[in-house]
């Protein structure tokens, strides 16, 4: 299981940030009656997105290196920039980009911002999942299975 686990977060990063914005976000703008109810409740879903990105980052920092090693497993130390970059873009837009948009601030400029920023984070995202899931070299392999024959 803890093997897995990194995927797992990773997926539910890439996942909901998929689901967010490229589904969720343009249902809203198509079917609510305003395009300012829309945005509304678009800016909550991001604020809530914006928590999950911050949680699964913190749960793949906090797994990345084995508890009696001092070195970071293969997949982590591919990912440790994307990890922290899609963190410090999900926390500036939501901090930086989203007020100036809520304020209805040169909203074509922000808009634009935000858009690109969630894309990046959106990459970022991706690359990680793609990284947790490359498979072990041979040694890793032979290590992870003799730990798990001890009752790990």
């Amino acid at each position: 299981m803890r093997a897995r686990l990194p995927a797992l977060v990773a997926a539910l990063w890439w996942g909901s940030m998929t689901a967010i914005g490229f589904l969720a976000v343009p249902l809203l703008f198509a079917h609510l009656p305003s395009p300012s109810l829309a945005g509304f409740m678009a800016a909550k879903l991001f604020a809530a997105q914006t928590w999950v990105v911050v949680a699964c980052c913190v749960v793949l920092l906090l797994i990345s290196r084995p508890k009696s090693a001092p070195a970071l497993y293969p997949w982590a130390k591919a990912a440790m920039v994307f990890m922290l970059g899609g963190m410090l873009l999900a926390l500036l837009a939501q901090f930086g980009v989203a007020p100036r948009i809520v304020a209805r601030q040169d909203l074509r400029l922000w808009h634009s911002v935000g858009t690109a920023m969630y894309a990046l984070q959106w990459c970022c995202a991706l690359a990680v999942l793609w990284l947790t899931l490359q498979p072990a070299a041979p040694a890793a392999v032979v290590a992870t299975a003799e730990r798990s024959d001890d009752g790990d």
